[in-house]
């Protein structure tokens, strides 16, 4: 018996006595089979030892098992279903079905040239069109992506902001519109130097935005009603705000009786970012500056810790001393905050001018590329590119080869439909759901595996 267990079996129970004997054998038989020494303090084996895998083929499971590859896959099952759908309507495709049993072949071949046809007048209208006679007109399309893209993308981020800390903004429309419309006021109204015009102008968008979104936030921290309930009727009010001012005198054009604001100062606008050929501005630096920040705030700093506590779980975020009241007003004034850039990056950039419409439809796609993209500042700039490139090729592709537009429309809520269901894809694929390559929780050390003892 070792020295250690015979001092400490002084004064203990006969039982206990029992149990440190039995350890004291179980240690002397594990010595005898490693060559009779007694085996050293336990060590845990780190996990890249305890699984002697290549690092290569660990990231490449944790890719495969991973949200993002569902996300991918989702697109590519969207795609394939936009694909049948525009088969099925498809004249050729109709007319090849009525001797489908004499020369099936026909159809086949008709349904495969009507959908890939279609998609490659999307790309070619999104992002580079090979037929083009010079370069520039080559890339031009992937610059108009990248201009439809920058709302998107800012507006993108508030929603997936909002997420992260557990609050669903359904009000992005309404925040780029109060946005759009105090950068558009400072932008026409007031006349400032070069450079000092467009920060102010920037800063009034972030502003206005902030503001339409604090509200809900406030709201929320206060009296506890639903975000959801009072982003949708901020919504309502921002447009029905914005229609009564385009008729007033202080934002509508002097000499016309169209609901639209006068052009903003050149001096307020953004520098096109490729020049005066393209229409892509430095709206989209914004963007891109915007993204990085985002994801220095969830990742880097303690306001953002706190934000993804609160959204994790509210009640141990309380309990760790973290005011759940005041990250509900923060994160709803950056998310504002952010879609009010988008209503800048429209007034400044690409309309240069105030109408009713100069949020589309930004503000409810912003929740389609927010989900997309995983709630994750990169993942949501990515997604936002990706619904660019919808809307900037499905113009090309109805033009080219008669497809409705209409059919990008379902091949986004495609998407939607199949982020919503990660089970259905990952059934279909048949992708390991998140963690089934982890380990058990049991651990083991090196001593006893030398021993040949066990875990």
């Amino acid at each position: 018996m070792s020295p250690e267990n015979e001092n400490r079996q002084q004064g203990q129970p006969a039982h206990r006595k029992e149990e440190a004997a039995a350890e004291d054998t179980r240690l002397l038989t594990a010595a005898e089979t490693a060559g009779g020494a007694l085996p050293p303090p336990a060590v845990p084996v780190p996990e890249s030892e305890l699984h002697p895998e290549s690092s290569d083929e660990s990231v490449l499971r944790r890719i495969v098992s991973g949200n993002a590859l569902v996300s991918v896959l989702s697109v590519l099952m969207a795609l394939i279903v936009g694909g049948l759908l525009i088969a099925l309507t498809d004249e050729d495709v109709a007319s090849a079905a009525s001797y489908f049993f004499s020369r099936p072949g026909d159809l086949f071949a008709a349904a495969w040239s009507a959908a890939s046809g279609a998609y490659i007048a999307l790309f070619q209208g999104s992002v580079f069109n090979f037929e083009a006679e010079s370069f520039s007109r080559m890339i031009y399309p992937l610059t108009q992506t990248l201009t439809v893209a920058t709302p998107l993308i800012c507006a993108g981020l508030g929603v997936a902001l909002a997420f992260r800390a557990g609050l669903f903004n359904i009000g992005a429309q309404g925040q780029i519109l109060i946005g759009a419309t105090m950068a558009a006021w400072v932008g026409f109204s007031w006349h400032l130097p070069v450079g000092l015009h467009l920060l102010v102008v920037v800063i009034a968008g972030a502003v206005g935005g902030a503001l339409w979104g604090g509200i809900a936030g406030l709201l929320k921290a206060r009296t506890g009603a639903h975000e959801v309930i009072v982003t949708i009727m901020l919504n309502y009010i921002a447009i029905q705000l914005v229609l009564f001012l385009l008729t007033t005198p202080g934002f509508q054009r002097p000499g016309s009786t169209n609901p639209i604001s006068p052009q903003l100062d050149t001096t307020a606008m953004f520098p096109p970012l490729l020049g005066s050929g393209f229409r892509l501005h430095w709206g989209f630096v914004m963007a891109v500056a915007a993204t990085v920040f985002i994801w220095w705030l969830l990742n880097r700093s303690t306001v953002g810790f706190e934000l993804r506590a609160v959204g994790a779980n509210p009640a141990a975020a309380r309990n760790a001393g973290i005011s759940t009241t005041k990250g509900y007003v923060i994160v709803m004034l950056i998310a504002g905050a952010l879609a009010g850039l988008a209503g800048v990056a429209q007034v400044s950039g690409t309309e240069k001018v105030l109408t009713s419409g100069v949020a589309a439809s930004f503000g409810f796609d912003a929740i389609t590329v927010a989900l997309l993209g995983r709630s994750s500042p990169w993942g949501t700039f990515a997604a936002g590119i990706l619904f660019g490139a919808f809307r900037a090729g499905g113009v090309t592709m109805q033009t080219s080869t008669g497809t409705n537009i209409d059919i990008v429309l379902v091949v986004q809520s495609l998407i939607v439909l199949f982020i919503a269901a990660p089970p259905l894809v990952r059934s279909l694929f048949r992708i390991p759901p998140p963690g089934a390559f982890k380990t058990s929780g049991k651990r083991t050390t090196k001593n006893t595996e030398a021993a040949g003892g066990k875990a």
